[in-house]
């Protein structure tokens, strides 16, 4: 038998308590959690992160689960004594919060049972989403908001929701939607004649209490279906944050909200033709660029070292002055560029030139702190180490010059 009387099983609408400190411990990491005889706050376990609050004058930061030791409340601030009262305090919204994703979660996973026969393997409250893994077969967008629309009608309808406490003997006779996990004495949450499953987590009342689902998206995962799903008041504010930058884009177009999406489409397509256009012009540039570069070029030996490191050019416009470069005998080109945070490298030679442009890049990337590689006769990389970029050339440069 558990240390710890787990109030929320019969309750979960319980905020506030009582209760008797029974130990106090500290962990490696120095972190103090403190065991109660009983207790409304949840631990993690089942897809459903803990309760947060306050234990006297303590906060409480998380909860663990120690089974038959207990429910270990971790907390930050006034330690309380073993054999004291504490009053403790659940956190309202982040309870209600995770009510509304679990409930939600059933509602959602039973209705893909009811409607495709695709049972739920997994479900997870992340910080910002929910998800749950689903063997649905030949998943797409139509199934999915079928299953979405008959969990929100689940919903609207304020179903009753009750939790039942069943043996072993009586949850084999039950129609449950997934098999136990564990053996004994089962706990049940039951929506009306919508679901029966069996669940230690914290649960809606009445199905009304969820709010709204609503699907973010989807993909396939591991032979499964992952859906990512929002309920109640994680729904409202994701609508909230959509909402506000739909319509602070739809602004720039001096357009409404339903009008963007075709004008961000129009200005794409513009983009992409201009973006070509810039490459074509730069190339010819390049060209051009490359004869004052040559012109300009005073080296004694008979190949040609041509080094340049230039401001906010991208690793394309390099390559291309490089291939215009290399396009004349003898020459080998080791440019950088400062682009932004990072240093841009592109080392090439001419067919006739000397020297392994890949082992130069790797030895340059080396020292700007980052990763690159090509093949013997041009090379690309670069590193975030920006202030090492004339250096990387220079050891360039050294290499080459060595017999």
């Amino acid at each position: 038998m558990s240390a710890t009387e787990r109030l929320y099983y019969r309750d979960p609408q319980l905020l506030e308590f009582d209760a008797s400190v029974v130990d106090v411990s500290e962990s490696d990491d120095g972190a103090i959690a403190v065991t109660l005889d009983r207790t409304a706050f949840y631990p993690t376990g089942g897809g459903q992160p803990n309760d947060t609050g306050t234990l006297g004058e303590a906060r409480v930061v998380d909860c663990i689960d120690a089974e038959e030791a207990g429910v270990l409340h971790v907390i930050q601030g006034l330690v309380p004594q073993v054999g004291d009262t504490v009053h403790g305090k659940i956190d309202s919204l982040r309870r209600l919060d995770h009510m509304q994703q679990h409930t939600g979660q059933h509602i959602l996973s039973a209705a893909f049972v009811k409607l495709f026969d695709a049972p739920t393997h997994s479900f997870r409250v992340l910080d910002h989403e929910c998800e749950i893994d689903v063997a649905l077969a030949d998943p797409n967008d139509e199934k999915i908001e079928m299953a979405v629309d008959l969990a929100n009608q689940t919903i609207w309808q304020n179903l009753p929701i009750e939790i039942r406490e069943v043996t072993a003997a009586e949850a084999a006779q039950l129609p449950l939607r997934k098999e136990p996990a564990r053996e004994g004495e089962l706990r049940v949450i039951q929506i009306s004649d919508f679901d029966l499953t069996p669940c230690g987590g914290t649960h809606a009342q009445a199905t009304g209490e969820v709010g709204v689902i609503a699907v973010r998206g989807w993909e396939r995962a591991k032979g499964l279906t992952r859906i990512q799903f929002m309920a109640g008041l994680r729904a409202l504010n994701d609508y909230r944050r959509v909402n506000r930058i739909t319509t602070e884009i739809a602004s720039l177009f001096s357009a409404s909200r339903n009008d963007a999406p075709p004008l961000v489409a129009r200005l794409i397509d513009e983009n992409k033709k201009l973006a070509r256009r810039a490459r074509e012009l730069d190339q010819i540039a390049c060209r051009v660029e490359a004869e004052e570069l040559r012109t300009g070029s005073n080296e004694p030996s008979s190949q040609a070292i041509i080094k340049r490191v230039f401001e906010d050019r991208n690793a394309d416009s390099l390559k291309h002055l490089a291939l215009a470069l290399i396009a004349h005998p003898n020459v080998v080109v080791l440019l950088g560029s400062r682009d932004h945070e990072m240093a841009r490298l592109v080392f090439a030679r001419s067919a006739d030139a000397s020297g392994d442009m890949n082992a130069l890049m790797r030895q340059a990337c080396d020292i700007v702190d980052g990763r690159g590689g090509g093949k013997a006769d041009m090379a690309q990389g670069g590193g975030k180490n920006v202030d090492a970029i004339n250096e990387a050339i220079a050891a360039a440069e050294k290499s080459l010059l060595q017999p």
